[in-house]
Parts: structure tokens; C-alpha cells; sequence
């Protein structure tokens, strides 16, 4: 039996995103098929600070504590192995250390964050290869690209793909659509739609999306509206601006954050999802839109492809008119549609948290 302690700090909030989402569901599946060893989940909070929270956990071998004073892992005693969910800086304890990484934005896509996000991002990767005895990538890609700029060797890293949550994620039944579609209409989504998920920032390449949809809708290709969720990130400020300068306005809806139930619902709506994002470390988008039997564009870079294998159409994402045929392609072509459809549910049976969590 070993004591692990893990750093829940990404998902302390109810509103997270792809890093919290992976850390949830990972501790979630590790209680459900670990009965032995020991968990001590811990996550650093203010005393007065109410919106946080961690997770309850069923398991009798998961202890949940909050870290009021900013004692780190040491606070459970001696700890066997630490596992540190997204690059931080590492603690200091004797025991053996993991660590998930999950992209090297900070690396290969440097408008992707501040300066300061930069350096401090490289702070954390110089000490993770010099002190983590193990390295989880959740992509073939990651990997490549944590081997091109540091020099690491093969025994210290793992590939594991992360999953999806099935149980919410999945093709709904008619009468459920009948009763999403309605939810949806109230928040201004009517079909057909063209659907955008993630956080607005630049890396995710809404812009050239924009663009991509001003194309379709001025060569009369689609005449419905193009439905954007996602929490504002940075450098978005000049979207507003755009929209109105191409004759957008009223033809793009923003819903900003929403529930998994309600991003259920679009995908499965959905005339198409785009996720033409420059530079991805895994993409669960992609992976949530296959289990809800929809049809997928993204891009042919990054993790992007690797993920979508051949149920998506890939697409150049610095090209707009790229992402324009890609998108019409999927419109005119029923069987097509069909194929891709198919193919999504068939890809999205390769991935599970599971899974996911037996390798870790």
C-alpha cells in the first residue's frame, strides 16, 4: 500500500476547464478501481475564500483536505509518491514525483500567454525534468514536443490519453433533443447552427472561424447562425469590433460558460462543430463531440489530428477558406455526414477515463 497525495487545485471551482476537467475525472475513476493505496487529495485555498471547494469522494482510501496555510503535501506526513495533475512548482518531500503535462504552449505558441505566464511556465518544466521521476504526456504530441525542447529520456515519460465522460457526453435520445432544443431556444440558439467550444483566446483561432462563417454566409452556403460557448480568455477585446466590421452582427451567438448537460445538447444539435484551434496538448472537445455522434472540423496540427484520427475533417486552421470547405464539405454532402457521424461514436469507444486512470 502507498500514500499518495495529489494536488486538486484545478478543480476546486465548479466553472473549470480542459486541466480541471481531466484532474476530476481522474480522481474520480482512481477511486472507483483503487481500493488499497492510500489518496490524500489537498488543494491550497484562503481561509475566507467561500467559492472553493473540494470534491467529495466516496472512497474510504481518499482523504480530502483543504491546505489553509500553504503547508503543501507535507501537511499528511510522510507521502510515497506525488502527483501533480498540471506542471506547478514541485514540492519539496521525499518521495517519488509525477506529473501530468499536458501541452508546451509556452514553447511552440508563445502568443498563446502573458511574459510573465511564460517564465513562470518555465520555471516549472526546468524543475519538473530535473526532479520528476515520471512524466505523463496525454498525447504522442506532447511527448514530441517536451523531447524537442528538453532533453529528457524515454523511460521518464508515458503517454496517456485522457477520455470523456460517457455518462454525460453522449447521443441523446429524441425526446431529450426535443427537450434541449427548447433550453437552448431560450438562450437564443434556433437550428441550424454551427458550433464553437472553448475558451475565446487567441490560440483557439475564433477569428479566423469569423471569417470562415462570413464566407459561407455570403456565397449563400449556410444561413444559419454560428453558436459560440466558451468563457472569455485574453486578447479577445477586438472580436466585438470584427463581427461588426464583416456585417456579423445578430448572426453570432455568444453563451459564454455553460454546463456539461447544456454542452450536450449542442453537440448533439449541432449542424457541424468546429474546433480549429492552432495548438492543442490533447483537445477534449473533439473527443466529446465524437461520443455525441457529431460531425467534427478541426485542424491538422498539433494533438488536433492525432485525437480526431479519420472521423474528423481536418483542416488548415491558418487558412480561412480551408476551414470554409471543410465546413461546406460536411453541409452538402449527406453521406459524408453520415460517414464522419459514424466514425465519431467508433473513435470515441478508443477513450475513457477508465482507462485513463488504470494506465496512470
Amino acid at each position: 500500500m502507498s500514500r499518495i497525495a495529489i494536488n486538486c487545485r484545478s478543480f476546486l471551482l465548479k466553472k473549470y476547464t480542459g486541466i480541471g476537467r481531466y484532474a476530476h475525472n481522474l480522481v474520480r475513476s482512481l477511486a472507483a478501481i483503487d481500493h488499497e493505496n492510500q489518496y490524500f487529495l489537498y488543494a491550497r485555498k484562503g481561509l475566507f475564500d467561500l467559492k472553493r471547494s473540494l470534491p467529495r469522494i466516496a472512497a474510504k482510501n481518499f482523504h480530502p483536505r483543504l491546505d489553509l496555510f500553504g503547508r503543501g503535501p507535507k501537511m499528511f506526513g510522510g507521502i510515497d509518491l506525488y502527483h501533480a495533475p498540471s506542471p506547478e512548482a514541485l514540492p519539496d518531500i521525499k518521495g517519488r514525483i509525477v506529473v501530468t503535462v499536458h501541452d508546451l504552449i509556452h514553447r511552440v505558441y508563445l502568443q498563446g500567454h502573458t511574459a510573465e505566464t511564460i517564465e513562470q511556465t518555465e520555471e516549472h518544466f526546468q524543475q519538473i525534468v530535473a526532479r520528476a521521476d515520471k512524466i505523463i504526456c496525454c498525447s504522442n504530441n506532447t511527448r514530441l514536443d517536451l523531447q524537442k525542447f528538453f532533453t529528457i529520456d524515454n523511460s521518464r515519460v508515458a503517454v496517456i490519453p485522457q477520455g470523456v465522460d460517457k455518462k454525460i457526453f453522449r447521443v441523446l435520445t429524441e425526446q431529450e433533443q426535443r427537450s434541449m432544443k427548447h433550453a437552448l431556444k431560450v438562450k437564443g440558439v434556433v437550428e441550424p447552427f454551427l458550433l464553437f467550444i472553448g475558451t475565446i483566446e487567441p490560440r483557439k483561432n475564433l477569428s479566423n472561424l469569423i471569417q470562415a462563417f462570413r464566407l459561407l454566409k455570403t456565397q449563400k452556403i449556410f444561413s444559419g447562425k454560428l453558436v459560440v460557448a466558451g468563457m472569455k480568455g485574453w486578447m479577445q477585446e477586438h472580436l466585438a469590433s470584427d463581427i461588426a466590421a464583416q456585417g456579423l452582427e445578430g448572426e453570432i451567438v455568444f453563451l459564454g460558460y455553460l454546463t456539461d448537460e447544456e454542452l450536450c445538447g449542442l453537440y448533439n444539435t449541432a449542424e457541424v462543430f468546429v474546433f480549429p484551434s492552432f495548438y492543442e496538448g490533447f483537445g477534449f472537445p473533439i473527443l466529446e463531440a465524437f461520443n455525441c455522434g457529431a460531425a467534427v472540423v478541426t485542424s491538422n496540427t498539433s494533438s488536433c489530428a492525432e485525437v480526431a484520427g479519420d472521423a474528423a475533417c481536418c483542416v488548415n486552421p491558418a487558412d480561412v477558406k480551408d476551414i470554409a470547405r471543410g465546413i461546406q464539405r460536411i453541409l452538402e454532402d449527406k453521406d459524408l455526414k453520415a460517414d464522419l457521424q459514424k466514425k465519431a461514436r467508433m473513435r470515441a469507444q478508443d477513450f475513457s477515463f477508465e482507462k485513463t486512470a488504470r494506465e496512470t
